[in-house]
């Protein structure tokens, strides 16, 4: 298998690249790599490599920069190999200056990071072989994806995509203890996500959000979390949206108001089988697009597809059937 700093490789044909987060899953993907790769070069051929060096921030994402740079090379497939953020880095690597680099392109996953919970909308295996042979398979899926514009961590106006799920309030504070654990998140994504719940949960008081949506809703309120939803699971297999469809044209919009511990503590299993809906103080609603704007000096952090970009204000919007996934 090829490494992408080879020079004898022409500027642009036509090829399937990886790119590959060795860091994901606390080092596991980079120490397996020889047998994900062997797997890869077995079912698809030749596959260009593409390591990142250095971890994202909220004006850089690596893993994006190799996208752009391997689409323009001729990538008509490119492969995701990381977790649930380095899918999404990928992801903002297809376009440019707000344009698509490559339409024809097709974007494929082979999770091995800490969460998985974009693979669990299409049912992806979770072993690394059956998801490699579903690749191999060919079979694509047109799906939505969702741009914003929030405040980064400089305070200056920042942009991404995502595939999955934006999400603010408490969800923003667990993210950056989930990306900040030692242990726990060695001990799996499931563990990681629950115990960093719970430790946050308990001093995170809910912030007052206005909400406005194209379809005419605007209040304001006491925010717990609120997902942006084009896929169904977050937080370490949490089905936050379980009616979610990631090709409907719409964001499925989850609010859960006035969020206490208790409420986290006990309505951890309801998350998990997606029967928080019912709660009454959870809401439910569809829309193109969101605004939300915090009340107040408090800052409400933003949590986009398990990591860590800014905060609110933000604006956002679904982009119909702008990527077409292998699954």
């Amino acid at each position: 298998m090829s490494d992408a700093a080879t020079p004898s490789q022409p500027s642009y044909m036509p090829h399937v690249a990886a790119i590959v987060n060795p860091r994901s899953g606390s080092g596991r993907t980079g120490r397996a790599w020889r047998v994900i790769a062997s797997a890869l070069e077995a079912e698809l051929g030749p596959v260009r490599v593409h390591f990142t060096t250095s971890p994202s921030t909220s004006r850089y994402l690596p893993a994006a920069e190799l996208t752009r740079n391997a689409l323009k090379a001729g990538a008509q497939l490119v492969i995701a190999v990381g977790g649930d953020g380095t899918i999404s880095e990928v992801v903002n690597g297809f376009f440019e200056k707000g344009a698509h680099i490559n339409p024809d392109a097709h974007l494929a996953i082979l999770n091995t990071g800490t969460g998985g919970d974009f693979r669990k909308t299409f049912d992806l295996p979770e072993d690394m072989e059956g998801c490699v042979k579903r690749i191999g398979k060919g079979t694509t899926r047109k799906i939505d994806l969702g741009r914003m514009t929030f405040v980064n961590e400089d305070g200056d106006e920042g942009a991404r995509y995502f595939n999955n799920i934006a999400s603010f309030g408490l969800s923003g504070d667990i993210v950056r203890a989930v990306n900040n654990a030692g242990m726990s998140k060695m001990l799996g994504g499931a563990f990681a996500f629950t115990w960093a719940t719970l430790v946050t949960s308990i001093r995170y008081k809910p912030h007052p959000v206005r909400l406005q949506t194209d379809t005419g809703f605007d209040e304001i309120l006491n925010v717990g979390v609120c997902a942006v939803a084009n896929g169904r699971f977050f937080g370490g297999g949490m089905m936050i949206a379980p009616e979610a469809e990631p090709d409907d044209g719409l964001f499925d919009i989850v609010i859960m108001r006035d969020t206490t511990f208790m409420d986290m503590l006990t309505g951890a299993g309801n998350l998990r089988d997606g029967t928080h809906l019912a709660n009454p103080k959870v809401s439910h609603m569809r829309a193109r697009s969101l605004i939300a704007t915090p009340v107040g000096d408090r800052p409400v952090l933003l949590d986009v597809d398990g990591e860590a970009p800014g905060r609110l204000a933000a604006r956002f919007d679904i982009m119909l059937l702008a990527l077409t996934l292998r699954c």
